[in-house]
């Protein structure tokens, strides 16, 4: 099948047409016609990953079975890609695809041309995978707060782009504001967005891991972590609160360290010194700069 499809886009061999297309940057430029808007079949090694690619986590195993099926099947639906300077392209979207064939040790994929500014790239990567990919609510947040803050969107504009009520791209936003232990339970599926809606209306981030450590002890659902909350706020867990609360020494601390790791870390501790300290990091390249650190 991508045999077909390169006959049918190209004509005659990539190199040949790479050759006459190397600068092209812009749909004015001589030749963009040749390339932008086709189908080609592109060496995997002249694609760049999408920097702006929410997604942050593949699983290996979807992964292999995708593998399998482009192995028997080829890629049935083609990547899009950006068509940068020289013969080289970058990511829009179908990373999974991607990674997949270079899993199999396939050397080309059928990919669709695309140009695109910085901005535009950002846009259309992100809106494409919020819209087709199955994201954990975590990365949905963090595309829709990138949207917002990179291209300057109002929560309004922002809705219309996504095609979702403002009130959902408000509640997706607000899961941002809980503590990154609990948002790290949201992306690993310990809890729902429904408990990580009902966490955020507690104030206190040490309050905020009492409920969240409860959750989980107890396999609490949505509604009776409703509850919860609502009996925190009325004062009943008052007393539980101030179990939680940290000794004077951590304290003094804590914000020398968020420093040091460039990180909102979470420490728990009794008042007798016995606690934990808990690091977040967002990729693999900060997991490796906080590990640096710890040399």
């Amino acid at each position: 099948m991508a045999k077909a499809t390169k006959k049918q886009a190209l004509g005659r061999g990539l190199s040949a047409l790479l050759k006459e297309t190397v600068e092209v940057t812009s749909a004015n430029d001589k030749n963009a016609d040749k390339v932008v808007g086709n189908i080609i079949e592109i060496d995997l090694d002249l694609i760049a990953v999408n920097p702006y690619q929410p997604r942050t986590y593949f699983d290996e195993e979807a992964l292999r079975e995708l593998a399998s099926s482009i192995r028997e099947l080829g890629v049935i639906q083609p990547i899009t890609v950006r068509k940068l300077s020289g013969e080289k392209f970058q990511l829009v979207s179908g990373e999974r695809r991607f990674r997949a064939s270079k899993l199999i040790g396939n050397k080309t994929i059928p990919a669709y041309i695309r140009i695109a500014n910085d901005q535009e790239m950002l846009e259309m990567a992100l809106v494409e995978n919020i819209q087709r990919k199955n994201l954990d609510p975590i990365e949905v947040a963090l595309s829709y707060q990138r949207l917002i803050e990179e291209i300057n969107l109002t929560q309004e504009e922002l809705s219309v782009r996504v095609g979702k009520k403002r009130s959902t791209v408000a509640n997706y936003l607000r899961l941002l504001k809980l503590d990154p232990i609990i948002q790290t339970g949201m992306r690993d599926g310990f809890i729902s967005m429904g408990h990580g809606r009902a966490l955020i209306n507690i104030e206190s981030t040490q309050d905020q891991l009492t409920i969240y450590e409860k959750i989980l002890r107890d396999k609490l659902s949505v509604r009776q972590t409703e509850e919860l909350v609502k009996n925190l706020k009325s004062g009943n867990l008052t007393k539980t609160a101030k179990k939680k609360q940290l000794p004077k020494f951590v304290k003094d601390n804590i914000e020398e360290l968020n420093h040091f790791f460039g990180h909102k870390i979470t420490i728990l501790a009794n008042q007798k010194g016995k606690g934990k300290i808990t690091i977040p990091f967002n990729s693999e390249e900060d997991f490796n700069r906080i590990k640096n650190l710890l040399k």
